[in-house]
């Protein structure tokens, strides 16, 4: 089967459309601190406004564990909704209780209005079937149809992803439709040089990408905190850096089979050393063969790639048809430890072909840099999806709406 779309769904006009979006936005005293997540939702909500629709938003937000709690509250989610889409935005202050029956029985054709947040309903999130459909039984009083288009939770088994799809007429929105189209793109038939450069702290979070990519791409790039594990596999001391001891053996299957298959694997040359973890530690760029022997000795820790290695992964980037960029290269939140991060983003803004940031903290990352959404050939709004997706797995939210 192909992926529902909206044209799947008929004539809107006066239904109750519910969207799940992904407005899981990061927010610092309930200020929105990067509204990427809700720009990416304003496609689907006003073609389904202009279609005449009656659009209920819901969404979750961080990880309140199934009660209500102020700090998570979608509000100032709803008010930079109005701001953005220049209409007025309602909100109802629970999900399926009374006032969001009084809010949506309020909505004209083309009003939009937001729930509260999904997850200060246990039912959301549970593991137990009959308590996720029940909530989702809820859900589906207040709608006549689903649009689905939270890509960032596809690959969650939870109510308002997979359950309620199964209890209303249920279509992809325009998100979902986009993220599949470029993530399909960067596994069959991807033009060449194909390059991905995976970073953040952890191989064991990239493990399957890895897997499922070597065979896929003519270059793989590591850099983030998961390049100590890399260096450590082929016999260098990494000082008190970032260390998956378990994964040494692992990571040395696949130094050993990008060899076997021809695929370029580049490892940085040298590493900013620091003398701790904080934004003014002390500082030098050394070997990557020689953490051990800055002026920090065993106690210095990497937090970035060093200019040579930007250097040669910002040309690799630049040479490339089609570029896959998950995970910063360095500590970017730390502007002495950004210069990596930057130098691989500034190149993909480059890319004469698509080049893709894969969601998540790397999404985060080019904003806060500096660069802007449309530098790039596409900003993902799922990080974990977007992996999984390339893991090759079956996600749940997908394929509830058709997708093989």
């Amino acid at each position: 089967m192909a992926l529902r779309t909206l044209d799947s769904l008929g004539s809107l006009s006066g239904k109750r459309v519910i969207v799940r979006c992904d407005l899981n936005v990061p927010l610092r005293d309930g200020v929105i601190t990067d509204d990427g997540r809700v720009r990416a939702s304003l496609p689907t909500l006003k073609a389904l406004a202009d279609a005449g629709a009656r659009v209920i938003v819901c969404s979750h937000l961080g990880r309140p564990d199934g009660a209500p709690d102020p700090q998570y509250s979608l509000e100032p989610v709803a008010q930079r909704l109005s701001e953005l889409l220049t209409v007025p935005v309602a909100f109802a202050t629970d999900t399926v209780g009374d006032s969001a029956r009084d809010t949506v029985a309020g909505l004209g054709d083309g009003e939009i209005a937001v729930l509260e947040n999904l997850r200060f309903n246990p039912g959301e999130t549970s593991k137990d079937d009959a308590t996720r459909e029940a909530f989702a039984a809820e859900l589906a009083e207040l709608g006549d149809a689903l649009v689905s288009d939270g890509f960032g939770v596809v690959h969650r088994k939870q109510a308002s992803v997979y359950d309620l799809a199964d209890l209303l007429p249920s279509a992809a929105g325009l998100l979902i439709a986009a993220e599949l189209d470029v993530l399909d793109r960067l596994t069959e038939n991807p033009q060449r040089p194909y390059t991905v450069v995976l970073g953040g702290s952890k191989v064991s979070d990239k493990l399957g990408v890895i897997s499922h990519l070597l065979p896929r791409v003519d270059r793989l790039l590591i850099g983030g905190g998961m390049l100590f594990t890399f260096l450590a596999a082929e016999g260098h001391a990494v000082a008190s850096s970032l260390l998956e001891k378990d994964q040494l053996e692992t990571v040395r299957g696949y130094i050993a089979e990008a060899k076997e298959r021809g695929v370029e694997l580049v490892l940085p040359t040298d590493v900013v050393v620091a003398s701790g973890f904080a934004a003014d530690a002390d500082h030098e760029t050394v070997a990557a063969d020689a953490i051990e022997q800055s002026s920090f000795g065993a106690s210095g820790i990497g937090l970035d790639i060093g200019p040579d290695t930007a250097a040669v992964f910002a040309q690799a980037v630049r040479e490339s048809k089609t570029v896959f960029w998950n995970g910063p290269m360095g500590v970017f939140e730390f502007p002495a430890f950004a210069a990596g991060t930057k130098a691989v983003a500034q190149a993909l803004t480059e890319v004469d072909g698509l080049g893709v940031v894969g969601g998540g903290d790397s999404a985060a990352a080019v904003r806060q840099l500096g660069f802007s959404d449309d530098q790039f050939g596409h900003i993902s709004t799922g990080g974990g999806a977007s992996l999984e997706f390339l893991e090759g797995k079956k996600l749940p939210g997908l394929t509830v709406l058709g997708w093989e």
